[in-house]
């Protein structure tokens, strides 16, 4: 991506946080840069990492997934965006092709088809949502948002077609209402939720992929029982403060391969797009609910970065009603 569409895309965020947050009218005009499509593997769009293409540490020279509202002839339609915070409302969007017409062809990847994911743009507020799509293609779910501000929306999916790569798109999201800003939570390596405790091991690298390790407790003890959740043991989003660049990342093994069990750890190989801080979301079921707990770590040294307040709880659903 050129030096010039990064600082127009960068742009176009502060612009969604501070013209959306406080429920104004006005919405934000996407930002359309074009790229090629990201490798399967680590979902979220090309990043620098994946292609071999990185520079010195924190410097990209392709954009990591979410960023742009379209890549590889890939646009995302959303016709809701403008919502009331504390209000369900149905959000509706379309994937459009190259021609404009909408896709109603897509390979089923962790039993879904599109995985959409909606963020706070102060990460405290995540959803993983799994809408239904019409046969004219276009996709609906209810969201029920807390609090007013900016939000980002993210549609994580495989076109059918042989050859076809996994694409992150993404489009910024607003909800009226009473807005009251919040600071990022402060970095932790456990989380508590639902009950359950869940530690993290592991760094999080710019450039270079590193192994983070999740273990999940309930009481005091292990849990050696999770139940698969969308084809997986558990399911890792890494979302960057600032930009919200989008990162989703799969374990390493999978149920029923004969080598990965079933708890008390799921572990995942993650690649950071640049230094910073990110939010990571980790899903996870048991006993046949779905769990969310979340962390706030940092990526390499950010010089001169503030300190976020105090952990707040983070507000989460998976779209299951947990």
């Amino acid at each position: 991506m050129h030096t010039g569409l990064r600082i127009t895309a960068f742009a176009a965020a502060l612009a969604a946080t501070f013209g959306t947050a406080y429920g104004v009218g006005r919405g934000v005009d996407p930002v359309v840069a074009e790229s090629e499509p990201a490798p399967h593997g680590e979902h979220g769009g090309s990043t620098a990492a994946q292609h071999g293409d990185e520079g010195r540490e924190g410097q990209e020279r392709t954009p990591p997934g979410g960023l742009q509202i379209s890549e590889g002839g890939y646009t995302l339609d959303l016709a809701t965006p403008r919502v009331t915070a504390g209000r369900s409302t149905e959000l509706r969007f379309t994937v459009r092709d190259v021609n404009g017409d909408a896709v109603t062809a897509y390979q089923r990847e962790h039993d879904k088809e599109l995985h959409l994911v909606l963020a706070s743009r102060d990460l405290v507020t995540y959803r993983h949502l799994h809408p239904t799509r019409a046969a004219d293609g276009t996709w609906s779910t209810p969201v029920d948002l807390p609090a007013a501000g900016g939000y980002r929306v993210f549609a994580d999916f495989t076109p059918a077609g042989k050859g076809a790569e996994n694409l992150t798109l993404g489009a910024d999201l607003a909800a009226s209402g009473r807005y009251e800003p919040a600071r990022l939570p402060a970095p932790n390596d456990t989380a508590r939720t639902d009950g359950y405790e869940v530690e993290l091991a592991g760094a999080l690298r710019p450039g270079r992929a590193s192994e983070l390790k999740l273990k999940v407790s309930r009481d005091g003890e292990p849990v050696g029982d999770l139940q698969p959740y969308l084809g997986a043991y558990g399911h890792l989003v890494a979302l960057r403060s600032g930009d919200l660049a989008y990162l989703h990342v799969h374990p390493n093994g999978e149920p029923g391969d004969g080598t990965t069990a079933p708890g008390p750890e799921v572990s995942f190989t993650a690649t950071a797009p640049s230094g910073g801080t990110y939010r990571l979301f980790l899903d996870f079921r048991h006993r046949g609910e779905v769990h969310t707990a979340a962390f706030t770590v940092r990526a390499g040294s950010t010089p001169g970065a503030q300190e976020p307040a105090p952990a707040a709880t983070p507000e989460h659903t998976d779209g299951h009603g947990h």
